[in-house]
């Protein structure tokens, strides 16, 4: 295991690790604990009573984040050329169709979401190795999938994410930045969060929240009470 630097260790001081924190303080401390000079990405997981092999079991969904990532989320828009305007107009940072199929099929995947329309979707098939692994395939459930693609552009550039249980049944998501204030952090989790407790499978049983975990990049994790969140 790599030598921790003395920040790190300052910063692993500084955190209980039998302690469960409620989100306000966790909101707090995650920006105290940073040891990065740059503004690190604040991400949060969510370890959910599910399992993910069964269908019945997947949790799925997006959520609008009231003050969104903090990032610049780069938006492939694969349209008919009817529709260029409006997702140009919208913000997307690429915006064809062929020749971007061609690119994806050569490997390029240089963007964080790609947004286009039903009638594009079977030529999207043969790409699925592609963009499958990367979670790049857009998706009717999360609004990808659209006849309103300058709306879709639109709500993805404003903050708009899309999260899915991984096979370990944990949902990894960004709510932010280090420069957030505390409460533009909590709102964003809270935010999260609420929308997993709507998404609850009837299959799940016992806890459903199990365990909730902010950290920044390369800071130790601190745990949330979930009942701080969802009572």
């Amino acid at each position: 295991m790599a030598q921790l630097t003395k920040k790190q260790k300052e910063a692993q001081a500084k955190i209980d690790n039998t302690k469960l924190y409620t989100l306000e303080e966790a909101s707090a401390l995650v920006k105290e604990v940073n040891t990065t000079k740059f503004d690190a990405t604040v991400d949060i997981a969510v370890r959910l009573g599910v399992d993910p092999k069964k269908a019945n079991q997947m949790v799925r969904g997006v959520a609008s984040l009231p003050h969104g990532t903090g990032r610049d989320v780069k938006v492939l828009a694969l349209v008919t050329p009817d529709k260029e305007d409006e997702a140009k107009a919208a913000g997307a940072d690429y915006v064809g169709l062929d020749e971007y199929l061609e690119k994806i099929k050569g490997g390029w995947t240089d963007v964080d979401v790609i947004v286009t329309m039903p009638a594009v979707m079977g030529k999207l098939g043969p790409l699925g190795r592609v963009l499958g692994p990367r979670g790049l395939m857009p998706n009717p459930k999360a609004g990808t999938v659209t006849m309103e693609v300058g709306k879709a552009v639109s709500d993805v550039k404003a903050g708009k994410i899309d999260f899915r249980v991984d096979r370990y049944g944990i949902v990894h998501a960004v709510i932010g930045k280090v420069s957030f204030t505390p409460e533009m952090l909590k709102e964003n989790a809270i935010e999260l969060v609420t929308t997993l407790d709507r998404l609850k499978p009837t299959a799940a049983k016992g806890t459903y929240m199990r365990s909730i975990t902010i950290s920044s990049t390369m800071s130790p994790g601190i745990k949330v009470d979930p009942k701080s969140i969802i009572a």
